[in-house]
């Protein structure tokens, strides 16, 4: 966790086992890690990972099964996979095309980066 960053811990946190989910280390009907464990890791108070877990239900990605814990629920990586493309189309891509624009690229600047990332290849990006 940064925690001098101006992004609330518990929304961290969420995109932590978001980001877990489209990796795939978390899969649909995995168990989750308690809330006490998670806090404990993160070294948060629990009420701060609580908050997480409460806002992933919120939202569809996790399901909470009383008595047993919280689960990944069958449409999370769906869920988070529509969230990011969407925040990606309004947030990243206007400040990216601003960036193209000001630096003047061309097609095949563009083309060399794309290459770049298809082939995992880090140092030329």
């Amino acid at each position: 966790m940064d925690f001098k960053s101006t992004k609330g811990i518990y929304l961290q946190i969420v995109d932590n086992l978001c980001r877990q989910i489209l990796e795939g280390q978390l899969q649909a009907g995995d168990r989750v890690a308690s809330v006490r464990d998670l806090a404990a890791e993160f070294e948060v108070n629990h009420n701060t990972v609580m908050r997480a877990y409460a806002n992933l239900q919120e939202s569809g990605i996790f399901d909470n099964k009383r008595g047993i814990g919280f689960f990944v629920s069958e449409k999370a990586f769906e869920l988070i996979k529509a969230n990011e493309k969407a925040n990606f189309f309004s947030q990243d891509l206007p400040d990216f095309l601003l960036k193209v624009k000001l630096l003047q690229l061309n097609s095949a600047d563009l083309n060399e980066l794309l290459t770049a990332i298809k082939n995992n290849d880090h140092e030329n990006i």
